[in-house]
Order: structure tokens, then sequence, then C-alpha cells
């Protein structure tokens, strides 16, 4: 049962009142009263542990030291494409790291200098501050970590607080931002978008993902229109179906192995408002949207980040974006 609205939360200034509500609403009232979490202890084999991922139907699992007695980071599908980019050398040799490592020799060898503790955050501090954790440390996954038992309650991600903000926006005064176009607010990235062909090598949009950080590749045709999007995601389906010996076959050929359920290619235009924007990514619960020019060739992509940013933050006086 939700909880109402308090008189402190809608009163104020309109363009605040997520920030308001993000501030008094604690992470607890963001976790379902049901729920599937996967924890790995280090000493688990790397191949395993993504087999369990894929066979579970989740993307990321809290890591577990037995010897230290507590939480030391996060396996997700990047530590899976890291790995298959690093030692993939050619469809004729085995990926033995890949066979052979335990998470722990992994977490060695690949983080070596560039160590960061486990981000995570208390059940009960604010949503707000877990949308500054997730968009200051740019990660897409927040444990939520009981701070008395240290056990791992749930993974906070940027698409259930912005399903359990629509929750209440009916309830909410509507911020004057809401109806201003993504032009007007700079929301989006526009610069040097990383996109592929379908002929793109599977390695090369690995490569691509390592090196540029994104979740995300649009795939265009020869006149820059987006035919497809190849995800992070996306690649999780060859540890599912043991394809990732080869990784010289084109991303058409890969997407042909995409699982059932595929969210889509969801477009939108830089005219278009804040409103039309959220609801449009909320509703079928997609990661981020394509921008399109009016020939629809793409110009740019929206991400949940980027919508955070603009209804919790940015009101707030801060650009975790950029900090």
């Amino acid at each position: 049962m939700l909880e109402k609205l308090t008189l402190e939360e809608t009163q104020g200034s309109p363009d605040t009142v997520y920030v308001r509500f993000m501030k008094s609403r604690k992470c607890y009232d963001i976790i379902p009263t049901s729920s599937k979490l996967v924890v790995f202890d280090i000493s688990l084999q790397v191949k395993r542990a993504f087999f369990a991922l894929v066979s579970n139907g989740v993307r990321a699992a809290p890591l577990w030291d037995n010897k230290m007695q507590c939480f030391v980071g996060m396996l997700t599908i990047t530590d899976f494409i890291n790995i298959l980019h690093q030692y993939y050398k050619s469809p004729m040799v085995q990926i033995y790291e890949l066979e052979e490592h335990r998470i722990s020799t992994w977490r060695e060898v690949y983080l070596q200098d560039s160590f960061k503790p486990l981000v995570s955050i208390s059940p009960n501090a604010s949503v707000f501050d877990a949308v500054y954790s997730l968009i200051k440390n740019k990660i897409h996954r927040l444990p939520v970590l009981d701070s008395v038992a240290g056990n791992a309650l749930y993974i906070l991600t940027h698409k259930r607080i912005l399903k359990f903000l629509q929750l209440f926006a009916t309830e909410m005064p509507k911020p004057s931002f809401m109806s201003q176009s993504l032009q007007e607010l700079g929301i989006g990235t526009y610069k040097d978008i990383a996109v592929v062909s379908p002929s793109t090598p599977i390695i090369k949009a690995l490569g691509i993902f390592v090196e540029r950080r994104v979740s995300a590749l649009p795939v265009v045709d020869e006149d820059g229109k987006v035919v497809d999007v190849y995800s992070k995601f996306d690649v999780i389906n060859m540890a599912a179906e043991k394809t990732y010996n080869n990784l010289d076959i084109t991303v058409t050929q890969a997407l042909r192995h995409r699982s059932q359920y595929f969210e889509g290619v969801i477009r939108c235009f830089r005219h278009e408002s804040l409103e039309t924007i959220i609801d449009r990514i909320v509703k079928p619960e997609v990661h981020r949207l394509v921008v399109l020019d009016e020939k629809e060739v793409v110009t740019g992509v929206v991400s949940l980040s980027d919508i955070l940013q603009a209804l919790a933050l940015t009101p707030a006086g801060i650009n975790a974006l950029w900090s």
C-alpha cells in the first residue's frame, strides 16, 4: 500500500517538488515486497557466475568475500564485456581466462591500480542521496546494504527510481520545466555519439563499450538512420548460448540470437517536452531514447541518468553528471 504524499512534499515551488519528495522518502520505500537478489562468493568461477546471471534473469550481483566477511564489489555485464575484449584472440583460441578464472582472480587482474571500494547505500538513506550517488559515481546499480547486519537487501537502479516517482506523479504539482523541450533544457548527449553499422564485428563493438563507457550503441545504416540498438545486455546472450568464442561475427548476426524480449528502438526529437520524454522512457521500461533529427538521422541519446539529473539534481543546484 503506497503512502500518500505529505503536505510538506506538495507545498512550495513546483520546480523543486521532486527534490522535496526524494529527500523525504527512504531507499527502503522503493524496495519491493518480493524480489530476486543473487549474491556471488568471489571464489566462484567467472564462467559459472555469468551463466548464473543469465539463468536468473538478472544483470548484476553483489560480491561477497568470505575471508573479509563483507561485500567487496559487484559483478556485472560490463565485467563479461571487459573479459571478452581483453582476452579474445580468434575463433580458434579458447578464452582460458573466462573458462578458468575465479572472480577473485579477475578482480586482481582487472582492478590492480584502479581499485575502488564498493559504492552502496543504507535503506534509511534518502532516495535523493541514491540518485546523487548513482549519477556522481557513474554507476547503474546501487546495492542497498543493511548497516546493522550487513545483508544485501536490494539493488537500486535508475529505472526503479523513475518508476517509483511515476506512481506519485499525478498527485504532485507539475514543475514548469516539464513542458520545456529537450533542446531548451539541454538534456541528452549530442556530441561524438558512438554508433555501429550492421556489418561492424562484435569484437569492435565491445571495444567501443570499453573505451567509450557507453551502455548501448545505435546501429545505423549508410544514411545514418537508426535500424536497431546493440546494448551491453545483448552481449550476455553470448554467455547464454556459449557463442562468445567467435566475436568476429557482425552485429546483425549477433542480434539474430537476441532473447525474445526486446524493448525496441524508442525514438524522440529535441523539440519534444520533458514530460513526453519521461512518459516514453518509463512506460516501456527502456534504458535510453535515441534522438533523431528531421531526417531521422541519429543526433543524440537521452539516458535515464539525464532524466534523473533534470528532475532532481538540477533543480537542487547540483550537476552530478559533470562533477
